[in-house]
């Protein structure tokens, strides 16, 4: 009993040693790595969390963003195709038009091809040609005759009815070209023809000053082609002569000429080089600038048009270059 009573008094008064096991350092205690362990995985899984639930998130911000995209590209299309369905029914509610166009003969072949694509750009307007002498329309168009868009052979033709023109060649101060519209659409070539087979053997402008040719076919003077062929004549200095002699027959316009020389009526005829090519004739020579001025071609719409923004819009189509490829696969030229 004493000896129990001692050691419990002894325990009382001094302390007892801590039981955790402190490291020691430099020395490997396996208690104290494996709680390191313990604690890496558990930031590890904390890691793995986090970074799985950012995922969560941007994949619901993708999928939320393709969502709105997908949304306003859904509208873009709607947006669209209402604004192509307003403009195919204001197409086809437009109302009809109908254009009087007087063109020069030379042009027939050429403007009812066109005729023919503008019915898709435009199935609204309705164009209706009038095919003759550029003086007889001009004439035409002076005495009132109604005329949306006038494209003449020559300027002189033209400038006969622009107040902007030279009043020597304006002489009567006439005003029918709308202000702003007139343009030089065009260039052609005056060339001489032959019937086929070349009868008399003519072979270039020289040639009408020799025995070889009997007669030969010409436009009016009051037409372009004819006072062309009255300039290349003079300046041979075969005019008057061949007049004298009865040497030269004469056609009202350019077709009435290239008929003549077809059927053989004539020797040769000066003609377009654009006609010659649509009637199929045998070109022997070309006129310089030594021979003739420059054949152009000016067209404007005219002030006293009714429909002036539709004439516009056709005289604007006739410069585009699906035009200017028919216009140039019988010989025209765009000018300059």
């Amino acid at each position: 009993m004493v000896a129990a009573a001692e050691r419990r008094r002894y325990n009382k008064g001094v302390p007892r040693e801590n039981t955790k096991r402190k490291k020691e350092p430099g020395k490997y205690d396996p208690d104290m790595v494996m709680e390191e362990i313990i604690m890496k995985k558990k930031i590890a899984v904390l890691l793995t969390a986090a970074l799985t639930g950012a995922f969560l998130l941007a994949g619901c911000g993708s999928k939320a963003a393709e969502t709105t995209a997908a949304a306003d590209n859904a509208e873009t299309t709607a947006a669209e195709e209402t604004t192509e369905a307003e403009e195919t029914a204001a197409e086809t509610e437009a109302e009809p038009v109908t254009l009087n166009i007087f063109a020069a003969a030379s042009m027939t072949e050429t403007l009812t091809e066109i005729q023919e694509m503008y019915k898709e750009t435009a199935p609204n307007v309705t164009l209706v040609f009038n095919f003759d002498s550029s003086g007889t329309l001009k004439t035409q168009i002076q005495e009132g005759a109604d005329c949306d868009i006038f494209i003449s052979a020559a300027q002189k033709q033209m400038n006969q009815l622009d107040k902007d023109a030279d009043p020597e060649v304006n002489t009567e101060g006439l005003d029918f070209v709308l202000e702003g519209t007139r343009v030089n659409l065009l260039e052609n070539k005056v060339v001489l023809a032959v019937p086929d087979g070349n009868p008399k053997d003519i072979q270039n402008f020289e040639d009408l000053g020799t025995d070889k040719l009997s007669l030969l076919a010409l436009g009016n003077e009051d037409v372009p082609v004819g006072q062309y062929s009255t300039e290349i004549l003079t300046n041979l200095g075969i005019l008057d002569k061949h007049e004298a002699d009865g040497k030269i027959t004469y056609g009202s316009n350019v077709k009435e000429v290239t008929t003549q020389v077809s059927e053989a009526a004539a020797d040769a005829g000066i003609i377009y080089a654009t006609d010659a090519y649509s009637a199929g004739l045998t070109v022997v020579d070309q006129a310089g600038s030594d021979l003739c001025k420059q054949v152009i071609y000016p067209a404007a719409v005219l002030n006293i048009s009714e429909n002036q923004e539709a004439a516009k819009e056709f005289l604007a189509y006739l410069q585009t270059d699906d035009c200017m490829k028919v216009f140039e696969a019988v010989g025209f030229t765009a000018a300059e």
